[in-house]
């Protein structure tokens, strides 16, 4: 959960700094990076800089830096029921709580649909994007950490698979390599296995539980092709995702 809290949740803010104006305005002109290290757990670095937002694996040198004492203590900082250790940067924690609770509450507005706001198709872009990168770089997080996933993961023959939508964006690729799996943003140039959408809004049926994908296979609008194996073992880790997002 701490992972995917990073790296699949928290990640989206690259994509939302970009696709949206609001989010953009609350860190255009500001500069700041703020490093999480986690006993027992992962590490990583958020930067801001004149209104573009990333995340990197790891640590490198920062303006804030927030140690948490287990994986858990990360995921209570994320569910508002704890506060984090700070180690450096006392002077600039106003940042933290000021305009990066404000980016974390844009983040969850978009995260969090209703049927209200996916009635706006700009709302329904950024949800739908979102949705496929958390769901994307999660298999990444859960065929890698979880025991279960592990298992599954370790399933999965060499190669990529292709997870986009017809024609464009987004798009996410999951490569297999000896049981490990590594995603990335973008289209595959190449890939054993596909999963393609035929359009935005049959993508966010499907990934919100709107529609089923057996129905939308059957009608064309959700192509499975390729090294079916590959699938076969993927779906057991995407059927793991409900267990770490809501």
């Amino acid at each position: 959960m701490a992972n995917i809290n990073l790296f699949a949740i928290l990640r989206n803010l690259e994509d939302l700094c970009e696709m949206d104006a609001e989010t953009r305005s609350i860190v255009k002109g500001k500069k700041m990076s703020i490093q999480f290290t986690v006993k027992g757990g992962p590490s990583a670095v958020f930067t801001v800089d004149d209104g573009k937002c990333a995340l990197r694996r790891g640590n490198e040198s920062c303006d804030i830096k927030l140690y948490f004492t287990s994986p858990e203590h990360l995921n209570a900082m994320f569910d508002g029921s704890k506060n984090p250790i700070p180690l450096k940067g006392l002077t600039k924690l106003d940042f933290l709580k000021g305009d990066f609770i404000h980016l974390t509450k844009r983040l969850e507005y978009f995260l969090k649909p209703t049927d209200e706001l996916l009635a706006d198709p700009a709302y329904l872009k950024i949800n739908t994007y979102l949705t496929v990168y958390t769901a994307g770089f999660a298999l990444e997080q859960i065929g890698n950490y979880d025991s279960k996933g592990i298992l599954n993961a370790s399933r999965i023959p060499d190669g990529v698979i292709s997870l986009s939508i017809s024609g464009g964006l987004p798009a996410v690729m999951l490569e297999a390599k000896k049981g490990v799996l590594t995603t990335s943003k973008g289209v595959a140039a190449s890939a054993r296995a596909y999963m393609t959408f035929s359009s935005l809004e049959v993508a966010n049926a499907i990934l919100n539980g709107k529609m089923a994908s057996y129905s939308a296979v059957g009608s064309g609008d959700f192509v499975v092709k390729g090294f079916l194996p590959m699938l076969d073992n993927m779906n057991k880790l995407l059927a793991q995702i409900p267990e770490y997002v809501s």
